[in-house]
C-alpha cells in the first residue's frame, strides 16, 4: 500500500510539473510551437484546439488555488484539462474544449461548491473565448486575466466565475479595468464632480445619473426629481461646463455614463 501511494504521489507531481510547464508557456507569448506541443502531449491534452484557458486566484495558498480549479475541472464531465501556476501568478487550466458546443464549461455551477470547502475565502476564476490552435493560448490567458479581474471587482469577498463571453455590457467590461485606472478615469472625466465635497456638486451628480438613466429626457428627469424642467436645464449646463462635456453629444454622454460606472 505504502508503495502504490508512493507511486500515486510521483504520478501527481510529474503531472503537476508538465501541468506548471504548460502554463508558464502559454503566459510566455514567444513559445516556439514545438515547445507547446511537446507541453500538450505530456498533459495528454490533443495538439489541435479549441481550447480555452481559465485563470484563477482566492486567498492564501496558491496551490490551494490550482487545487480548487482542478476539481472543479475534474467534475465537467469530459473536459480534459492541465492545471498548473504561472510562477509568482495564478492559477491556470488549459481546457480541450469542445469544438461543436459553446458554452461547453459549467464552472459557473460547480464553483460555488467548490468555495463551500472554505467558504471563508474569496475564489474567482474567469474563463478565456474558445481558440483554435496552441499559438493562441497566450491572448486566451489575457481573456481569461480580463474576466478574473472582473470576476473579483463584481464579488470581491465571495465566488464567481466570469467569461469573457459574459462581459456584454459596459459595466462588465469596466469590471475588468484595474481599480487605479478606474479611479483615474472617472476623476478626469467628472472634475469636479468626482470629489462631490458639496452639497451642489452631490446635487449635480444626482442629476446627471438620473439624466443619463432616462436617455436624456429633460421631463422624466424633471418628474424623477421633482423639479421644474428649467432647473433641470440649468443643472445640466452647470454640469457641462465643469466637466466640459456636451450632453447632446452621444460620445460625451457616454464618457460620462463610463465615468460614473468606474467610481
Amino acid at each position: 500500500m505504502a508503495q502504490y501511494r508512493h507511486r500515486v504521489g510521483l504520478r501527481q507531481a510529474s503531472e503537476r510539473r508538465a501541468a506548471d510547464e504548460l502554463v508558464a508557456l502559454a503566459g510566455a507569448g514567444s513559445a516556439d510551437a514545438a515547445a507547446l506541443e511537446a507541453a500538450l502531449h505530456a498533459c495528454g491534452l490533443p495538439p489541435i484546439g479549441p481550447y480555452r484557458v481559465v485563470a484563477a486566484s482566492g486567498g492564501g495558498d496558491g496551490d490551494q488555488v490550482v487545487s480548487a480549479l482542478a476539481e472543479a475541472l475534474r467534475h465537467s464531465p469530459g473536459v480534459p484539462f492541465a492545471a498548473g501556476r504561472i510562477p509568482g501568478g495564478e492559477a491556470v487550466a488549459v481546457v480541450r474544449a469542445h469544438p461543436d458546443a459553446g458554452d461547453d464549461l459549467p464552472l459557473g455551477e460547480l464553483w460555488p461548491l467548490v468555495h463551500a470547502c472554505r467558504p471563508q475565502t474569496p475564489l474567482h476564476a474567469g474563463v478565456s473565448g474558445p481558440v483554435p490552435s496552441p499559438d493562441g493560448l497566450n491572448s486566451a490567458l489575457d481573456q481569461a486575466r480580463y474576466a478574473l479581474a472582473a470576476a473579483r471587482a463584481e464579488r470581491p469577498d465571495g465566488a464567481r466565475v466570469t467569461s469573457v463571453e459574459d462581459l456584454s455590457t459596459l459595466g462588465a467590461l469596466l469590471a475588468g479595468v484595474p481599480a487605479v485606472v478606474r479611479t483615474a478615469f472617472s476623476n478626469r472625466v467628472l472634475g469636479p464632480l468626482a470629489r462631490a465635497g458639496s452639497t451642489s456638486h452631490r446635487m449635480l451628480l444626482e442629476t446627471l445619473e438620473v439624466f443619463l438613466t432616462h436617455h436624456g429626457s429633460w421631463a422624466r428627469t424633471a418628474e424623477t426629481l421633482h423639479l421644474h424642467v428649467n432647473t433641470v436645464h440649468y443643472r445640466i449646463q452647470r454640469i457641462e461646463t465643469l466637466t466640459g462635456r456636451d450632453l447632446s453629444r452621444l460620445e460625451h454622454k457616454l464618457d460620462l455614463q463610463a465615468a460614473l460606472l468606474c467610481r
